[in-house]
């Protein structure tokens, strides 16, 4: 009896330093993985002699990345604006589209494919339009990158409410649950997983139909976003800056990818098998 009670300690202190090797593992890695990467980068240009104007080295990109701060700041200000804003706007009218959508097998019949042509149709194709009918470039920016992000969260939600296990509902009906009680607490906690991938997707295209979009508007001046940065660079040669601006654009990519794993792991993590960690 006392050896078992000796030793429980022991156990459970080795069980916290291993959480803590793995997780300084899983930081340390991809670290190192990037530190590498860019090694092996400056000892590419320093060995080929390759001029900067066609590649840049890091010290180049990382000086431009501060002397131009002025100059791209602002720019990623706006780009993570429209991001952020298109993707409030996918997440409200996507889950509520989808609640709509799944109230009737014919409602779906009848306006599902409206949101799959908008998904089809090449948003470089129908930018010019949206450019003539929006009232500004930034709205027009806003729509673009709003109907991108979209579909994915309308296409996840739908499937998340019409995944229910259909015993579950049946009971929900037997107790005499209203179709609005089956929905908030029934339909649309089953649905969150749904939701959250719907989500992680819809971030990421969020950002990238902002920047397509504003290559597509071609706006200019001092409300223009990172892509703007982009052309301008790219028609000075100034490429150290080019590659700043495209630093910028992953670093905000990267961001949003952790914000909304966060956030489905602080949703999912208490209960449902995706984000539980397996203890053997």
């Amino acid at each position: 009896m006392s050896d078992e009670t000796d030793t429980s300690p022991l156990l459970g202190k080795g069980t916290a330093n291993a959480r803590r090797r793995n997780l300084a593992l899983r930081i340390a890695i991809p670290f190192l993985v990037i530190a590498l990467l860019i090694l092996v980068w400056y000892a590419y240009v320093k060995l080929s002699g390759v001029p900067p104007y066609i590649l840049p080295g890091p010290a180049a990109v990382a000086n431009a990345f501060v002397t131009d701060w002025g100059t791209l700041a602002p720019a990623l200000w706006v780009t993570t604006k429209i991001t952020f804003m298109s993707l409030m706007l996918a997440l409200v009218g996507g889950v509520g589209f989808a609640i709509f959508l799944v109230q009737s097998r014919w409602v779906e019949l009848a306006f599902y494919p409206l949101a799959v042509i908008l998904q089809v149709t090449p948003i470089v194709a129908i930018s010019p339009l949206i450019l003539i009918y929006a009232p500004s470039t930034q709205v027009a920016l806003l729509i673009c990158a709003f109907l991108v992000a979209f579909f994915p969260i309308l296409s996840n939600m739908v499937q998340g409410l019409k995944s229910v296990d259909h015993n579950l509902i049946n009971l929900f009906e037997l107790y005499g649950a209203s179709r609005w009680q089956t929905l908030l607490f029934l339909k649309l906690p089953a649905a969150q997983p749904y939701f959250m991938t719907g989500l992680r997707i819809g971030g990421g295209l969020a950002l990238i139909a902002a920047v397509v979009a504003e290559f597509a508007a071609g706006s200019a001046g001092a409300g223009s976003g990172l892509a703007f940065r982009l052309l301008e660079a790219q028609y000075r040669m100034n490429i150290p800056r080019l590659f700043a601006a495209l630093l910028m654009l992953s670093m905000l990519g990267v961001a949003i990818f952790g914000l909304t794993t966060l956030i489905a792991w602080l949703s999912l993590h208490r209960w449902h098998e995706s984000s539980i960690k397996r203890e053997n």
